[in-house]
């Protein structure tokens, strides 16, 4: 149930200026759900909720979604692809090195883009990207001698 003045899932889709289908509302409310999810989960979450789709017909939702702005793709060097429902606002990401977990973190600067490239070559720049790489706390934690 949504709060009252809250967008249901196809008010936001036809906002967009999308197709309402089943699979796109289960589609988007599992990526809103979720916490950076890869394509088989989502497609598996998807499929627990509709039943059949194919692996083709989710990437071209996402892709779909994605261009609309309802959702984000975020593709951490050597990852696949995952997928956020966090949009519009101006936020970064941590990415554990040992086992891939991801975190959001706010722009410590606030204001989108939140660097200034040194050279533009005549881009209009809207968005940096900035991903931070460390070992999150439960890596840092098992790589940790005992008696340290």
């Amino acid at each position: 149930m949504t709060a009252p003045g809250t967008p249901t899932t196809a008010e936001d889709l036809r906002g967009a200026g999308l197709r309402v289908t089943a699979a796109r509302v289960a589609l988007l409310e599992t990526v809103r759900a979720g916490d950076h999810l890869g394509v088989e989960a989502i497609a598996t979450e998807v499929r627990a909720r509709v039943g059949h789709i194919s692996l083709q017909a989710v990437y071209e939702a996402l892709h779909a979604l994605t261009t609309a702005k309802l959702v984000r793709r975020i593709e951490p060097p050597g990852s696949p692809a995952l997928f956020e429902g966090r949009v519009g606002d101006n936020h970064h990401h941590l990415v554990c090195r040992s086992c891939g977990v991801v975190a959001d973190v706010d722009c410590a600067t606030g204001h989108a883009p939140c660097l200034t490239a040194s050279q533009d070559h005549g881009f209009s720049v809207d968005e940096a990207e900035v991903i931070y790489w460390g070992l999150c706390p439960a890596c840092v934690t098992a790589s940790t001698p005992l008696g340290s």
